[in-house]
């Protein structure tokens, strides 16, 4: 493997001053604009989660109104959802590590690209308005289900218009990653020879691109029913709640997998890396993204089986919700035997991949519990509902930004952070998360239901456990927040390839230069994960 040693001004050199970011047009750039947003309206997300959990620590009131309950709900998911899992891993690590896994300088529009980012602030900075503007913020919940969202006095219309313009910054985000994934590839890389995570990401842009419309349009229909009084959805005029409830899913359960699979592409990367060994199955991991990519699109009708839909329909959503575990569960196969007689090295970023694998399992495996059709109607507006979503969202996702952020910490920074307070931070953030969302699924089973602002007293000590899981899981976030940002400005610097990867992106120097590499990056022979001394019997 040849290593660049020429050194040359890395991309944080290049240029100086604010505006030298705002309108950059080099990608690791804008993706590092991404991920200052992003993790900025995280910790917003975080904190208003807190004070959920906070007013759910006893029965009644302790802190909030009911009311002020209901927006504080719909804020953290909104934030959650929108600003932050949907756009995290494409637009940051994506936007930055993309055109280095495939061998290129930059995306195939750059000013698309910045275009996104821009597009992004603007629809962050509508949802953040509602705080100081107009009726106070939605109190609908993320889903904004009619005919609530076209009855209620909130401003519901600025928050879906924010959510609207996030939806063009996703779409061209996922424009720009097929073109570039088709036409920008380094010679002599194949499609069979890119890297997993540039298959996720080519997976989870076709979901972007045809998806995203589908929301969009649903939107719109809410904001001219609630201007011009037009009988879409609100059944007193005319129009069908119901219809709004297939058009929001049709959408959102893809957008579930836009969330997910760049994720799963992140864990193909940290395994073999760690495991020092070649990936197990490689074209069955990123055949099975397309696969779930596609099959994704059919399942929606799996969040409506108590909404009154026919037998036959609610027979065939459940069947191809078990079909879509089928290539979920080809990815952890091949992932559990990418370890096996693996030389393991148990780092930070192994370690989150390996809780990705334990979470999602849970997640997933419950989902099926809401896919089979009897189980759905005892459980079905439950916290096992709750519990089960935050599994496969956070417990999948959100380990998965976070195994990223410190897997590719050294290639963006060229410095190492801490590993001891690393090694806490996760032991805070795994045991805190399991504490805070497993006894959902308990209290789910019991019968306490969502979004309620209170609850009877046989939910108190399973809600205590919570609200202190919650507690434990923020102080680690907040630990690995402070390790990463003291890390960057005082951490040991490191040579280019600290964890002897094999993928393009360790060719180069850390941080990379302006246009990536000072010369043509060599494939490696045999594919992308093709260690020499690996085992392979």
């Amino acid at each position: 493997m040849t290593v660049a040693t020429v050194e040359q001004p890395n991309f944080f050199q290049a240029k100086k001053g604010l505006f030298s970011w705002i309108f950059t047009l080099d990608h690791k750039r804008i993706g590092l604009l991404y991920l200052y947003s992003v993790g900025s309206f995280f910790i917003v997300g975080l904190l208003l989660g807190l004070l959920m959990r906070l007013e759910l620590l006893n029965p009644g009131r302790d802190w909030i109104e009911p009311q002020t309950y209901n927006q504080v709900f719909t804020l953290h998911g909104v934030i959650m959802i929108f600003l932050f899992i949907i756009p995290s891993i494409p637009a940051v690590f994506g936007n930055i590590f993309l055109p280095l896994l495939i061998g290129t300088d930059d995306v195939a529009f750059p000013r698309l690209n910045l275009f996104s980012w821009w597009l992004y602030v603007i629809g962050a900075l509508f949802a953040l308005s509602t705080l100081v503007f107009g009726d106070g913020p939605a109190d609908t919940g993320w889903t904004f289900y009619a005919p609530y969202s076209v009855r209620t006095g909130t401003d519901v219309s600025i928050t879906v218009l924010a959510a609207f313009v996030l939806g063009f910054s996703s779409i061209l985000t996922g424009l720009n990653f097929i073109v570039t994934i088709h036409r920008l590839r380094t010679p002599g890389m194949g499609f069979n020879q890119m890297p997993l995570f540039a298959w996720s990401l080519y997976a989870t842009s076709w979901i972007q691109l045809l998806a995203t419309p589908v929301i969009g349009i649903t939107l719109m229909m809410i904001i001219a029913e609630r201007t011009f009084g037009v009988g879409l959805f609100d059944p007193s005029i005319g129009g069908d709640p119901i219809l709004y409830q297939h058009m929001f899913w049709i959408y959102s359960h893809p957008a579930v997998y836009i969330m997910a699979l760049p994720a799963m592409g992140i864990v193909s990367e940290i395994i073999p890396t760690f495991a020092q060994r070649t990936i197990f199955g490689y074209k069955a991991i990123a055949y099975s993204s397309m696969a779930i990519a596609f099959i994704g699109y059919f399942v929606w009708g799996h969040h409506m089986f108590t909404s009154g839909m026919s037998g036959p329909a609610a027979i065939i959503f459940s069947i191809l919700t078990f079909m879509v575990a089928i290539p979920t569960a080809i990815k952890v196969f091949n992932w559990v035997a990418t370890l096996y007689k693996g030389s393991i090295n148990i780092e930070v970023p192994l370690l989150f991949a390996l809780a990705f694998i334990f979470n999602f399992l849970i997640g997933g495996l419950t989902g099926l519990v809401l896919g089979a059709l009897a189980a759905d109607v005892h459980v079905h507006d439950t916290y096992f509902v709750v519990g089960h979503f935050h599994y496969v969202m956070f417990g999948g996702t959100g380990f998965a930004f976070m195994g990223a952020m410190h897997y590719w910490f050294p290639k963006i920074w060229g410095k190492m952070y801490n590993k001891l307070w690393a090694n806490i931070a996760f032991a805070f953030v795994f045991i805190g998360f399991n504490v805070l969302y497993f006894p959902m699924f308990i209290m789910g089973i019991m019968g306490m239901p969502r979004r309620y602002y209170d609850y009877l007293p046989e939910f108190h000590p399973l809600n205590m456990i919570s609200t202190y899981g919650s507690w434990i899981l923020a102080t680690g976030i907040f630990i690995m927040i402070i390790n990463l940002i003291v890390s960057k400005r005082k951490g040991a610097k490191v040579g280019s390839n600290p964890w002897n990867g094999i993928t393009l992106e360790w060719q180069t120097t850390s941080p990379p230069p302006l246009h990536n590499f000072d010369k043509m990056p060599e494939l490696p022979e045999g594919g992308p994960y093709n260690y020499p001394n690996a085992m392979n019997e």
